[in-house]
């Protein structure tokens, strides 16, 4: 159970550190605390769902379909390794730099809707929750629900910290050099995930 927890945990992580505008939203929102529980919450609840909609319809189909596991681990894997590579040529290539600055909205209504439109309208939460991590989770049959849980948690504990910790990692990610660090352990944690799954 802990292992398959740990492994869901893991990656339901190292999926969502890459940069990205939701990610910088979250950020922002915190530094000016502006409706920082509401935002992250809105963040891994939905997180949540999506990954809990791909653990159970990937479960069900699998079961019809038995050779959708073999294809989907072999799809997972390609994926993992191109996200791999992906960050590994932002590292090298790429130069970020957060900037804090700028209007953000002010109420709550308007915070909210904009919150939902940075993580329902990425095309790319679908690809990493519901399909990824819902093929994934067909490796974990016997403790697929510790993996949905350790992939929700890391959604949870992803998000509050980025909202609620963005005073103390703001100066950090200012540094261009802190992105690449980010982007280095992203990649090496994709590839650690593909090798377990080709092993697997």
């Amino acid at each position: 159970m802990f292992p398959s927890y740990i492994a869901g945990f893991t990656l339901g992580l190292s999926l969502i550190l890459a940069i990205g505008a939701q990610n910088a939203f979250v950020l922002k929102q915190g530094l000016k605390k502006h409706h920082v529980f509401a935002v992250c919450f809105i963040c891994a609840l939905s997180d949540a769902v999506l990954i809990s909609f791909g653990v159970a319809g990937f479960g069900a189909i699998v079961s019809e379909f038995p050779l959708i596991e073999v294809i989907s681990r072999y799809a997972g894997v390609a994926f993992l390794l191109v996200y791999g590579l992906k960050s590994l040529y932002s590292a090298f290539k790429t130069s970020h730099q957060l900037d804090a600055e700028g209007e953000l909205p002010a109420s709550l209504i308007k915070t909210v809707l904009v919150c939902l439109a940075f993580t329902w309208l990425n095309p790319h939460v679908y690809l990493d929750t519901v399909v990824l991590l819902g093929s994934i989770s067909t490796q974990y049959e016997g403790t697929k629900e510790w993996f949905t849980l350790g992939a929700v948690s890391g959604s949870f504990v992803f998000f509050f910290s980025l909202g609620y910790g963005a005073r103390v990692l703001i100066p950090i990610f200012k540094k261009p050099v802190s992105w690449k660090v980010l982007e280095f352990v992203i990649a090496f944690i994709m590839f650690a995930i593909a090798a377990s799954l080709l092993l697997g």
